[in-house]
């Protein structure tokens, strides 16, 4: 008796010998590596431009990068949820990241204006975009790269990361030595309108989600809700004869 069972589909197939450099999606590694080097570059000299402009508040320096960082978490996963259910990759990475810009000018202009509590405000809402950027970015990335392994792209983009986080730590930390907090965040924000310009012109080339919707299991339920939603209005006229 011959096996009428249709056969089962574990994976979706991948390139089985990577290679690089990639076959496409470089240019989202610019805008991740941007976004994450300047996040890097403000964590680090957070205490100094806080006790620059706040003497002896080295207790609240503290709390408003903690502050950062759980504004951060919350916007991860909010972003992560929403991208799950929407699917709008670029669209969800580019809102995020002009929010991210708009928040760094925010946090930027108003970090002299002698109110901590403004401070907290201002740096968590930067943090909560900035942060909930990251795993929108890798994502996007995966999307990019694939059939690639998922692997290759994630260390490329941390490599990015890295690289541009030493840069602007180092850039960031002479200007605010020479010249003050003020420059050194407006140069921040001139590499984050850079990283949401670019990000625009990304051609959104879902290559996994395109991947998904031609598997047999996919294709095989579509089938069925067409034959399904087919027999609605026959069963109907039926009922009414």
């Amino acid at each position: 008796c011959p096996d009428l069972h249709p056969p089962k589909y574990v994976q979706l197939p991948l390139s089985s010998s990577p290679s690089l450099p990639l076959k496409g999606g470089q240019e989202a590694f610019a805008p991740l590596g941007l976004n994450a080097g300047a996040f890097y570059a403000l964590s680090t000299l957070l205490n100094r431009m806080v006790i620059w402009h706040y003497p002896g508040e080295e207790v609240n320096a503290g709390r408003i990068g903690l502050t950062i960082v759980i504004a951060g978490m919350l916007g991860a996963v909010i972003s992560g949820i929403w991208l799950d259910r929407s699917k709008t990759y670029k669209e969800t990475t580019l809102v995020v990241y002009i929010m991210t810009l708009v928040g760094m000018v925010v946090y930027t202009f108003t970090l002299n204006l002698g109110h901590l509590w403004v401070v907290f405000i201002t740096a968590g809402t930067m943090g909560f975009f900035m942060t909930g950027y990251l795993p929108l970015g890798f994502e996007f990335a995966a999307e990019l790269t694939y059939p690639e392994s998922e692997g290759i792209s994630s260390g490329l983009l941390n490599i990015s990361a890295q690289v541009f986080g030493i840069i602007f730590t180092i850039s960031q930390g002479q200007i605010i030595d020479n010249y003050g907090t003020k420059p050194g965040n407006i140069f921040l924000c001139l590499f984050l309108t850079l990283g949401a310009a670019l990000t625009a012109f990304i051609k959104p080339d879902l290559r996994r989600q395109k991947a998904n919707k031609e598997t047999p299991e996919n294709k095989l339920q579509e089938e069925e809700e067409e034959s399904n939603t087919s027999k609605v209005p026959t069963a109907v006229s039926e009922d009414h004869l």
